[in-house]
């Protein structure tokens, strides 16, 4: 029998819902929500100390093992992770029960590797065209994130699509393959000021044109 490698997340059950949760988060507790494949929602309570030190080195969509109680634990993802808009703390987290058996549909983060000549060289500005595209495999197969090399990226020319992501086996790409994922943006040209001073200069000659018309006259 095969032991999970997943990170294990303790859980406990929560009587206290609405506006009471504030007196939680002063215990250093920070309410959640079980829900999902076959699973009622259910209401929890998490260590915020525990989930702070697994949410530094799990990533987005994270799979846990999640201990409720003394029963076996459940498999879950880390779904979505209310913050505090100043203090960047959780205050609410979703935990998402899956069916290791089943492929699921999520999207992944894209990460940009290697360096674009266009950008080193030419001073171009890198642009994402998304930050995520949608995959579908089974839970256990899905990667934390997708690299993507960028060295590709040559001139102002050159566009990585999202189906030149090398995909991990058992993962396949749901987002349409054809959808633009990254390009190189040519710098601004001082544009602008050039035509500023091409119109300065077209005032000077007509000012200049005007008083000789009425010297003359």
């Amino acid at each position: 029998m095969s032991t999970s490698t997943r990170p294990r997340l303790a859980a406990e059950p929560r009587t206290i819902t609405g506006k009471k949760v504030a007196s939680l988060r002063r215990e250093g507790k920070v309410p959640a929500v079980v829900y999902g494949h076959g699973h009622d929602s259910q209401p929890v309570q998490l260590d915020a100390h525990e989930l702070e030190l697994l949410r530094r080195h799990a990533g987005r969509n994270a799979m846990l093992d999640l201990a409720l109680g003394k029963g076996k634990p459940t498999p879950v993802m880390l779904q979505h992770v209310q913050e505090h808009p100043v203090t960047r703390r959780p205050i609410h987290v979703d935990l998402f029960v899956i069916d290791l058996r089943e492929e699921i549909t999520i999207d992944i983060a894209v990460v940009f590797t290697g360096e674009s000549e266009a950008v080193r060289k030419d001073g171009g500005t890198l642009l994402h065209q998304r930050e995520t595209v949608s995959v579908r495999a089974l839970p256990d197969a899905l990667p934390p994130a997708l690299e993507v090399d960028i060295s590709s990226l040559v001139d102002f020319e050159a566009t990585i699509h999202v189906g030149d992501i090398e995909l991990p086996e058992g993962v396949t790409l749901v987002t349409d393959a054809t959808e633009p994922l990254a390009r190189v943006q040519p710098p601004r040209v001082a544009e602008e000021p050039t035509v500023a001073a091409e119109a300065a200069e077209a005032a000077e000659e007509a000012a200049e044109t005007g008083e000789a018309s009425a010297t003359e006259e």
